[in-house]
């Protein structure tokens, strides 16, 4: 029968002395506020700073503090370019070695770190701790302004816009802004004329590939969005919310000439041209002008119904 050293149980029989002492000691600095374990003393001191918020290096240039001196090294190459860390593969540089490793990886292919959910994979630890908010439904970025939280922080500072109104994506061609750069490369290809999304059933092309997906349900049926007042169903989310309008009786476009107010723009739009005296539907057989389209509709079944007798 063994006898009972009272050694942990992890160890197995015929352990070298060495592995035992390196168990032994990987967790002999345990810090009391979060249980971490370190090797040497020195490594719990500079952990100890995470939560004293203590941050004792500093940039001379722009005073960013830094918890270690490590940090604030490569801090200051954001400052003087430096990037000492080169890809054999491409010659891409970059400022510390770790960013090199990550990026290696587009080389590579390689993704070791797997979503044990779904089996997903991803190039670094950050990028599968975002994905699994997608399974747990964790939004840990709040809005401060409207209370709206989001799974990721660029998703927040992109929302805050929405605030502020900055745009900082302008187009070189027309000078339209935008709060986001997917927005404006999406703008850019009413400009190009690129509609890189086709649809696999017909044949039908897209500058986004939100449209592609919304045309997609014309031949699929799929309508994911319902009412939860009375069950009616809709393809598209903005569907749903214009229709929700008929059981809230929100109009929230009004005209600021006669105060009427309607609950669809385009409603509202046709509107305003009885003040306008705008009447953009025209006959191509006798050049009548209409302000609304069904108004032309019906002008041009006198020509129609002429043509019958």
């Amino acid at each position: 029968m063994a006898m009972d050293t009272g050694e942990p149980s992890s160890f197995k029989v015929g352990a070298s002395p060495i592995s035992q002492n390196s168990y032994l000691k990987e967790n002999r600095f345990t810090c009391k506020l979060c249980q971490a374990g370190f090797l040497r003393s020195y490594h719990l001191k500079r952990h100890l700073k995470i939560h004293s918020g203590e941050k004792p290096y500093s940039c001379q240039i722009c005073g960013s503090a830094f918890t270690r001196n490590f940090g604030l090294k490569l801090h200051v190459r954001t400052h003087t370019g430096e990037k000492p860390y080169c890809c054999d593969v491409c010659n891409s540089e970059f400022s510390d070695c770790s960013a090199l490793r990550l990026h290696k990886r587009t080389h590579t292919g390689e993704k070791p770190y797997s979503c044990k959910v779904c089996g997903s994979a991803f190039t670094t630890s950050s990028n599968l701790k975002i994905h699994m908010r997608t399974h747990t439904g964790e939004k840990p970025f709040s809005c401060q302004e409207c209370g709206t939280t989001f799974s990721r922080k660029s998703i927040l500072k992109t929302h805050m816009r929405t605030h502020t109104g900055e745009k900082p994506y302008s187009c070189r061609i027309c000078g339209s802004a935008f709060k986001n750069n997917s927005n404006l490369i999406n703008h850019l290809r009413t400009h190009t004329g690129e509609k890189p999304y086709p649809c696999e059933v017909c044949g039908s092309a897209f500058s986004e590939r939100s449209r592609m997906k919304t045309h997609l349900r014309t031949h699929t049926g799929e309508k994911p969005y319902s009412c939860q007042v009375c069950g009616s169903a809709f393809s598209e989310n903005s569907g749903l919310k214009i229709h929700m309008r008929t059981h809230t009786g929100q109009k929230p476009f009004s005209c600021e000439v006669c105060g009427c107010a309607f609950s669809h723009n385009s409603s509202f739009k046709e509107h305003m041209r009885l003040h306008t005296g705008e009447k953009p539907y025209s006959c191509k057989i006798c050049g009548s002008a209409f302000a609304r389209n069904y108004c032309l509709r019906k002008h041009i079944k006198i020509h129609t119904d002429g043509e019958r007798t």
